[in-house]
C-alpha cells in the first residue's frame, strides 16, 4: 500500500490562531487540493492526523468538525481527489493522552487500523510537532514553509533527514516521483 499521512491546518488549509471554527472559516492552500489528487492518481492513500485541541477546550463540537471535514471532501471531490481517512486528537494539549502530536499515538493508531509499517511512509506537516511525531513512528518526516513552517524551519532543530518544501504541491510532485 502506498501511503502518505498529511497535517491539515497549515498544510491543506490556511491555518488560524484561533482555530477553524466553521466550514466558512476552512479555506485551502492554493494548490494543496490538487496535490491531494495528484498523489490519489498516483495511487497513494492520503491520511490525515491533526490536532484538533477546540473540541477538548469547548470552542467547538464535533458536529463543527465534521461539517469542516465535510467541506473539505466536496472540495477535494471536485477535483477528483479524497482524504482516504481523518485521525484526529480532541484531546487539549494538558490533557496528557498519547495521541496529541508531538505524541506519536495518531500515527500508531494509523499504522494499526491500516495493518501497515510507517517507515519510510512520507508525512507531511509544518509544525515540529508534526515533524517529531512522524519520526517517533519511522515515517519520513516532510516540512511545508506553508502555516506555521516557515517559522517551523527557522526555529531549527528538525528531526535528521527531514525533507523541506515550499507547499503541498511540491512535496507532492516529489513524493509521486
Amino acid at each position: 500500500m502506498k501511503l502518505v499521512i498529511l497535517d491539515r491546518d497549515g498544510v491543506i488549509n490556511y491555518d488560524s490562531d484561533a482555530y477553524i471554527r466553521s466550514p466558512d472559516e476552512w479555506k485551502p492552500i492554493p494548490g494543496s487540493l490538487e496535490a491531494v489528487a495528484q498523489l490519489n492518481q498516483a495511487g497513494y492513500r492520503v491520511v490525515l492526523a491533526t490536532n484538533q485541541s477546540g473540541i477538548g477546550r469547548g470552542l467547538f463540537e464535533m458536529a463543527t468538525l465534521n461539517a469542516v471535514h465535510e467541506k473539505m471532501h466536496r472540495a477535494l471531490g471536485q477535483l477528483g481527489g479524497r482524504i482516504d481517512a481523518i485521525f484526529f486528537c480532541p484531546h487539549a494539549q494538558d490533557d496528557g493522552c498519547s495521541c496529541r502530536k508531538p505524541r506519536p499515538g495518531l500515527y500508531q493508531e494509523i499504522g494499526h487500523r491500516l495493518n501497515i509499517s510507517l517507515r519510510g511512509v512520507p508525512s507531511v506537516g509544518d509544525a515540529l510537532r508534526d515533524l517529531q511525531a512522524s519520526a517517533a513512528v519511522g515515517a519520513q518526516p516532510i516540512l511545508v514553509l506553508t502555516g506555521k513552517g516557515k517559522k517551523t524551519a527557522m526555529e531549527g532543530r528538525l528531526p535528521p533527514g527531514t525533507l523541506t518544501f515550499p507547499d503541498l504541491a511540491a512535496a507532492a510532485r516529489a513524493i509521486v516521483r
